[in-house]
């Protein structure tokens, strides 16, 4: 079976995620945002676009998002994505990292199992402030107007918080819904 690709944008805990996958025994491999899209394409079933300190820096991970692999953004990842399809990241109110209390309002493949409240650690010194057409607002949070986000149609999925550390409960099931994900469309 194909692995999934970490791809790393120099952020802080994308060793973090590819450690997690590998303990919840999710074949995954890290590869830099440099990649050719070809190797992306034919290399993977799925794509995670990790966090990292700047959109300036994000390679070539707007490509990844029209390969027909399932794509998590995480943080930065999510920017990426949403920037890409039209919509709109601003600074946050709120910068740095720290505890955020998450509401879920919708509970698409990626938040499945997830409780209607969620306590998770976050960076929000920049986020997601108009979601882009075609995208669906799965959750909130009394900082940031859009936690997570997924595509009406296509399996492209966005969260701001960071699943991979300790401090998010639970994080471990965003990796397991998407390899979940990644599997189903195979």
């Amino acid at each position: 079976m194909r692995p999934i690709f970490v791809v790393n944008n120099f952020g802080q805990f994308n060793h973090l995620i590819h450690r997690m996958l590998r303990d919840l025994e999710i074949e995954a491999r890290m590869v830099p945002n440099t990649t050719p899209s070809e190797e992306v394409a034919e290399g993977c079933r799925g794509v995670i676009l990790g966090g990292g300190p700047s959109i300036e820096r994000i390679g070539r991970c707007a490509e990844y998002l029209d390969l027909g692999v399932p794509v998590l953004g995480i943080c930065l990842g999510l920017h990426v994505i949403a920037r890409r399809f039209g919509g709109e990241v601003s600074p946050g109110r709120l910068g740095g990292y720290g505890a955020v209390e998450v509401e879920i309002r919708e509970h698409d493949r990626i938040l499945e199992g997830y409780p209607e409240r969620l306590s998770v650690w976050a960076s929000h010194a920049d986020e997601v402030s108009t979601v882009p057409e075609g995208f669906d607002l799965l959750a909130v949070s009394a900082i940031c107007p859009a936690e997570a986000i997924a595509h009406r149609d296509r399996p492209i999925f966005g969260v701001q918080w960071h699943p991979e550390v300790s401090h998010t409960v639970e994080g471990r099931r965003v990796y397991e819904n998407f390899d979940r994900v990644c599997l189903d469309e195979a």
